[in-house]
C-alpha cells in the first residue's frame, strides 16, 4: 500500500476533506473486493444514518466502515455508534498518518489510501439477531439493485 501523501505532486495543496474521504473509500472498496465482500458505498440504514462503506460476505455477515479523513472529522462526528446495531463487524478507515491514539480501542481499524487498504486491527464480532440480519440484508440488496437499475 502506498501512502496517499506520497502520490501528491510536490507543491500542490493537500486534499480537501471530501477528496480525502473519496480516496480512502476507494481503498476500502478495493480491500473489500480482495476479501470477497460485496461493497456498497453510502449504505442507508433503517435508523436514517448512512454508513460510508458496507460489505456483505458470502455467509451474509455485514461489515460497516466509517471513513475518517482527519482528526477534525473524527472529533466532530459521533454518529458512528449508531451503526453498531446494524453490522457484524465495525471498522474505522483512516490514512496511515492519522493520529490513531484518538480512535476507540474497542473498534477495528483499516489503514487506507487510493490504491488499497489493510486491516491493522480486526473488528470485534457482533452477531446480528436473525430478524435484524434479514432486514439489513434486504435493505442492502434493494439499494444495490436500485443503483444498478439507474446506471
Amino acid at each position: 500500500m502506498q501512502n496517499v501523501s506520497a502520490s501528491i505532486a510536490v507543491g500542490t495543496d493537500p486534499l480537501s476533506r471530501p477528496d480525502q474521504t473519496v480516496v480512502l473509500t476507494r481503498g476500502v472498496v478495493r480491500l473489500f473486493i480482495e476479501l470477497g465482500l460485496s461493497p456498497l458505498v453510502e449504505f442507508k440504514l433503517a435508523n436514517s444514518r448512512r454508513a460510508d462503506v458496507a460489505g456483505l460476505d458470502r455467509k451474509g455477515r455485514l461489515t460497516i466502515v466509517e471513513v475518517k479523513s482527519c482528526r477534525a472529522d473524527f472529533e466532530c462526528d459521533g454518529k458512528w455508534r449508531d451503526y453498531l446495531d446494524y453490522c457484524d463487524q465495525f471498522y474505522f478507515a483512516v490514512d496511515p498518518s492519522f493520529p490513531l491514539e484518538i480512535l476507540p480501542e474497542t473498534e477495528g481499524l483499516i489503514l487506507a489510501d487510493a490504491y488499497g487498504a489493510m486491516v491493522r486491527k480486526p473488528a470485534q464480532e457482533r452477531a446480528l439477531a436473525a430478524a435484524r440480519r434479514k432486514a439489513v440484508t434486504l435493505r442492502f440488496a434493494r439499494q444495490a439493485a436500485r443503483r444498478i437499475s439507474l446506471d
